[in-house]
């Protein structure tokens, strides 16, 4: 009998335990994702372009030897000005075994969110593709909509990996 109220305990609590988040601005919204995914924060500095590159993909730097692609998201998700100044923010991630730099407007917070505080995507009015969403949170009366990180860099629409490879 104890051993099923301890696994009820452990239910209940695991529901409620809390995930940080990276809060940060893209135009007039605020986004987030999880912190585990970021590697550091940078300030902008000049890429190496790739010819025949989507105009969002700046280009890539060498970050301590790893060659990094710089993925603009005020450009993929046609948010925001992009501009590039000592103020412009890149988010270095860690996803998928692979580094990815994001540009964002500016970074806000560290937000810790429980699974009860995320609610579900809506199907339209965001910037990009609900797939790519992990969800929606009420952070100081604003909304902060949560970026699945994941599946947005991995994706076949940022074009980062080679497909092909994966495929056969």
């Amino acid at each position: 009998m104890n051993n099923t109220l301890d696994k009820n305990m452990q239910t209940d609590s695991s529901s409620q335990t809390e995930q940080e988040f990276l809060s940060f601005v893209l135009g007039e919204e605020q986004y987030a994702l999880d912190i585990m995914a970021v590697k550091e924060i940078r300030g902008y500095e000049p890429v190496t372009k790739i010819a025949n590159a989507p105009p969002f993909i700046k280009g890539v730097l060498n970050l301590r030897g790893d060659i990094v692609p710089i993925v603009d998201l005020r450009i993929k998700f046609n948010v925001g000005e992009a501009s590039y100044d000592e103020f412009t923010i890149v988010i270095m991630l860690n996803v998928c075994n692979r580094i990815v730099g994001i540009v964002v407007d500016a970074v806000s917070d560290v937000i810790k969110l429980s699974s009860d505080d995320i609610k579900p995507p809506p199907e339209f009015g965001v910037a990009f593709d609900t797939k790519f969403l992990h969800g929606l949170a009420e952070v100081q009366d604003s909304m902060v909509i949560i970026v699945n990180i994941e599946s947005l860099i991995s994706s076949d629409s940022l074009a980062l990996f080679d497909s092909s490879n994966q495929e056969g």
